[in-house]
């Protein structure tokens, strides 16, 4: 005895083409929201320093010895030496 589908459709994948509709509506009808906590903000920030600082040269000892040398001298703190050190600040702050 042999059994034909009826109507010459399957009707499982009627069945399986009525869920996959389903379930894709209902995706579409909800909307997603994500809210992060301020220990999560302090987190990322703090792990956003840590990156900063370890890109960041050490200092170099021998450059501040040289100035705090130069800084003890009386005729080098004069007039032209600090406005000199001034626009060097100002330009590396983009003024």
């Amino acid at each position: 005895m042999m059994i034909d589908k009826i109507s010459g459709v399957n009707p499982l994948n009627n069945l399986q083409n009525v869920k996959r509709s389903n379930v894709a509506d209902s995706l579409k009808a909800g909307s997603d929201e994500i809210t992060v906590s301020d220990e999560a903000k302090e987190l990322a920030e703090s792990f956003y320093l840590s990156q900063v600082a370890a890109e960041t040269p050490d200092v170099r000892q021998d450059l501040i010895e040289q100035v705090k040398l130069k800084i003890q001298d009386p005729n080098y703190l004069n007039p032209e030496t600090i406005a000199a050190t001034a626009d060097r600040i100002m330009s590396a702050y983009g003024l």
